[in-house]
């Protein structure tokens, strides 16, 4: 029995055998010719073999379903600090930066255990009583990575963002791993805020800085996330998965395949850059059903290069934001990638990122912290992540 495939200008072809007992074997040959965007919602596959080739068959039901918010259960490291006096504060850190070569673990204490919205009404306090700039005072006083957390922690997290990013473009070279990392992770409300704080910073567009920097797959993808990203926000976040909608885009990614999917980046690209990680998450079942394979490692299989990383960075924080940044603090416990995420990530998600890691690589991230850091860096760093114990 031939399974038919809807008309899409291709090559491919699905050939199905029935055997003895209803067995079901089959083969794909996936070479597409992208003529257009040709998958409209009356496209189905058409079948009537048993077994995994219903699978194929649209689903039933067609309109929205609502689900919990993807982030709903995710822990941050960081809570609002109480009782909160920010004039005590603001007098104990200038104190500790007038002492004899100050002292670093007052400001640590302190600093690490208050919200961002907390240190930003410090900051205030001390301009006010002191007539001096907080960050200025720090940045005078302290260096290295207790520098970077500081100075981190203080700043808006669309601003730190938005430095984050300037500084993976500005001057020789380009930290696209860096780029990947904040652009693929962020959703379209924090990428809007980070793009008006780029404005305001930097007197230029984001988009700009990135396309003068970047090339390729890699640069559409780039700048589809961040032009969608006003958009998007602006649209109000979305809980509510498009099943028929999600079997389409899963069938269409699947039958053109990964190498050819920058071929029609107007079909594909906002697949990846628009949707809901609600949604994204139902796409991926769905291709997995079709193909058979993870699309993880279709897109490792298919791909290679920083376009190939964005995409399954996309794929990744979709599936577990926590565990892709469990992943990307294993791979590189350095002070850089190190600092940013548990700066960036510490009133998130950052309690659920230690429990990721310790399920993940059989240990806590505390020791590895302590294990990969001495001196005040190592205690600024684990003053982050055990902010919530120390406040209790």
């Amino acid at each position: 029995m031939a399974t038919q495939v809807r008309d899409v200008k291709t090559t491919t072809t699905t050939t199905t055998t029935v055997g003895k007992g209803g067995q079901v074997t089959t083969h794909v040959d996936r070479q597409v010719s992208n003529g257009g965007n040709p998958f409209s919602d009356r496209d189905v596959v058409h079948t009537h073999a048993p077994a995994f080739f219903r699978c194929l068959e649209a689903p039933s039901t067609y309109h929205r379903v609502t689900v919990d918010a993807y982030d709903k259960y995710f822990e941050p490291a960081i809570f609002e600090h109480g009782p909160f006096n920010p004039e005590e504060d603001a007098k104990a850190i200038r104190k500790a930066l007038k002492e004899k070569g100050t002292d670093e673990k007052s400001i640590i204490n302190i600093l690490t255990r208050r919200s961002n919205r907390q240190r930003q009404i410090i900051a205030y306090e001390y301009q006010k009583i002191h007539g001096r700039d907080l960050a200025k005072d720090l940045k005078s006083d302290l260096s290295g990575t207790l520098e970077d957390v500081l100075l981190g922690l203080l700043s808006p997290p669309e601003v730190f963002d938005a430095r984050t990013l300037n500084k993976a473009v500005a001057g020789l070279g380009t930290d696209e791993q860096t780029l990947i990392e904040v652009i693929g992770s962020r959703s379209a409300e924090e990428l809007a805020a980070i793009k008006k704080a780029y404005r305001a910073e930097f007197k230029n567009e984001l988009e700009k800085d990135i396309a003068g920097d970047t090339s390729g797959f890699f640069r559409q993808l780039l700048l589809a996330r961040i032009h969608s990203a006003e958009k998007v926000a602006q649209q109000g976040r979305s809980y509510e998965i498009y099943p028929k909608r999600a079997f389409h885009e899963a069938q269409a990614l699947w039958e053109t395949g990964p190498k050819k999917w920058q071929n029609n980046e107007s079909f594909f690209i906002p697949i990846f850059t628009e949707r809901s990680d609600e949604h994204l998450r139902q796409v991926f079942e769905d291709y997995k059903a079709i193909g058979r394979i993870d699309i993880e490692k279709d897109i490792e299989k298919e791909l290679s290069g920083d376009a190939k990383d964005l995409l399954l960075a996309f794929v990744r924080v979709s599936k577990n934001r926590p565990a892709y940044f469990a992943n990307r603090l294993h791979q590189h416990l350095d002070g850089k990638t190190c600092t940013r995420i548990i700066v960036s990530r510490s009133e998130k998600d950052l309690g659920s990122i230690r429990k990721e890691y310790a399920r993940l690589y059989g240990k806590s991230l505390d020791t590895a912290i302590s294990e990969g850091f001495k001196g005040d860096a190592k205690q600024v760093l684990l003053g982050v992540l055990t902010s919530r114990s120390a406040s209790i």
